[in-house]
């Protein structure tokens, strides 16, 4: 698989930034920031949705107030190595309720999953959905105890 680089400037670096600070910016307050006339700044801000730089636009919340207490990091053994076995994992993954991020990874391990949820019982609940008709040679849940840094703004150089 190879992924196609697209060449952004020091202006683009410069939107993406500030969006990732704070993607509810007005485009008027964008453009000033940016020191583009509002035009400009518009026209980007097409070409980066357009090339796909630019994916959506999310919240960020505080999910222990809504009582998603539990982060926990599950890392995944598995004998199937097929890209059949794969999609169809990834597809089973999604639906779970809870898993946040889910990665291929190399090394010892094979997948690697975050699953936010309220407690050991969502876990638990979690754990048995992940299991259910998947031949998983490991499963470790690893709990975060403290979210040291989180949700840092990739520096684009």
């Amino acid at each position: 698989m190879t992924t196609k680089t697209i060449p952004i400037d020091s202006i683009d670096r410069k939107i993406l930034m500030a969006l990732q600070a704070d993607a509810s910016v007005s485009q008027r307050n964008l453009a000033e920031k940016i020191g583009l006339s509002q035009n400009a700044c518009w026209r980007r801000l097409q070409r980066l949705h357009a090339e796909k730089i630019l994916r959506g636009q999310r919240a960020e919340i505080d999910l222990a107030l809504l009582g998603l207490d539990l982060v926990v990091i599950v890392m995944i053994k598995t004998p199937q190595h097929s890209k059949q076995w794969a999609l169809k994992f990834k597809e089973h993954a999604a639906a779970i309720p809870g898993v946040v991020d889910l990665y291929r990874i190399g090394g010892e391990w094979d997948y690697l999953i975050k699953v936010v949820t309220k407690g050991i019982r969502g876990y638990d609940t979690f754990y048995q959905q992940l299991i259910d008709g998947f031949e998983l040679s490991v499963v470790t849940g690893h709990f975060v105890m403290e979210e040291m840094i989180g949700g840092q703004p990739i520096e684009l150089t």
